[in-house]
């Protein structure tokens, strides 16, 4: 038997340097479990960053998986698939949207959106009109294009030039927003929850303030919920929460359930814009990744998960409040963050991750994202290995 030392000195060997990983080395897990090469057990407050919505080796998760790749494991996007045309009926269904495309990564699919709004308006108002506005502290993914969409130039350093066409506010206020859209401003792209730029929620005001912005100028309103989609924030879309109708979403990490997807969901006012050949992906809507995602959507559709991860969240927040040495406890559902009054969240995950607890940081914050299947025994438990971490930092 291989300890995690061998495994890691050989990923060091091949792989590129992209990831500044834990010492951990995860082999198999079961619900909320995650073990490790030795045997180790940790409880999974991380998902994957949100993709295991049902945790590890569900039995029907890994069953549907399994019936489909003994029918079909890939077919060509030229042909139609059963499997496929059920997924995208459930997503519609749950998100009353009108169509979908399905790409392989939140990414993508947020490249998908920049291609339907460019289009959308250079067939409307000509080919000047295509700069999409996002929103400081943004994060929308690591392709140049999607780097260029990130609102943080910590991402943009060593990568120039970025993909042309994205603008930010000098504040994330409507005032500010107003000034900075023009003739040539296409439309607004939003995550309701900043997950990578320090899990920040938007309020009502401002979202509904940039909902007026684009009824007023025909823009179209883009909401990545890559993160918070998918009954992560307690309703199956972030979305939910607010009065607004979003012209374009985009979904992926929990919709898949481990396996790679992304999801461009298109309005009625967007559902027509893309013809044959302009966009496309090999692997997109592949059966047996959209088999798993039909459990998936069976499962956080169910108005009883809906309620429990709610409830989840809510218990998981309260107790966080009554640590020492925290602040700032924020979130929805179980997407949930909270800020250190003393100590490196970095550091603080680390020793975390040590005790046998899974977290995750977002800038100085610690991010907390459990499977949405995660029981009150294992909270419990992974609260308490957090709260010895966190405590032992809290001034004498």
């Amino acid at each position: 038997m291989f300890d995690s030392k061998y495994y890691i000195e050989r990923d060091k060997a091949v792989m590129l340097e992209t990831y500044d990983r834990y010492p951990v080395v995860i082999e198999k897990g079961r619900g909320a479990t995650a073990i490790d090469v030795n045997g180790k057990k940790y409880i999974d407050f991380a998902a994957g960053i949100a993709v295991n919505a049902l945790g590890y080796a569900d039995k029907n998760y890994v069953n549907a998986v399994i019936k489909q790749v003994k029918k079909v494991g890939h077919i060509c996007n030229l042909y139609y698939n059963p499997t496929n045309i059920e997924l995208a009926e459930r997503v519609i269904a749950a998100t009353g949207m009108k169509r979908v495309f399905f790409a392989n990564s939140g990414a993508e699919a947020n490249e998908g959106a920049t291609k339907i709004a460019r289009k959308y308006a250079a067939d409307k108002y000509g080919p000047h009109r295509n700069v999409i506005l996002t929103l400081n502290n943004s994060f929308h993914g690591r392709t140049i294009t999607t780097l260029s969409a990130t609102g943080q130039e910590s991402y943009h350093k060593h990568f120039q030039p970025l993909t042309s066409g994205f603008v930010y506010p000098a504040e994330n206020t409507v005032e500010s927003i107003a000034e900075t859209i023009n003739e040539n401003v296409c439309a607004i792209m939003i995550e309701l929850i900043q997950g990578e730029g320090g899990v920040n929620l938007l309020d009502n005001d401002l979202v509904m303030g940039i909902q007026k912005l684009c009824d007023e100028h025909d823009l179209l309103l883009i909401v990545d919920e890559v993160q918070t989609g998918v009954l992560r924030t307690g309703k199956f879309l972030a979305c939910n929460y607010f009065d607004i109708h979003p012209d374009i979403v985009t979904l992926a990490k929990g919709l898949g359930g481990g396996m790679p997807i992304g999801a461009v969901l298109a309005n009625e006012k967007c559902e027509h814009v893309l013809s044959y050949g302009q966009h496309g992906s090999t692997f997109g809507g592949n059966p047996i990744v959209c088999a798993g995602a039909i459990e998936v959507m069976k499962r956080t559709t169910d108005p009883q998960m809906e309620k429990d991860v709610c409830e989840k969240g809510e218990y998981i927040r309260n107790k966080i409040k009554t640590f020492k040495n925290v602040k700032n406890v924020r979130g929805l559902g179980l997407f949930i963050a909270f800020d250190l009054i003393n100590g490196n969240s970095k550091e603080v995950s680390r020793e975390i991750a040590e005790n046998g607890c899974l977290t995750l940081t977002a800038k100085s914050s610690m991010r907390l994202l459990p499977p949405l299947i995660i029981s009150y025994k294992d909270i419990d438990k992974g609260l308490e290995i957090i709260k010895k971490s966190v405590e032992a930092r809290a001034e004498k």
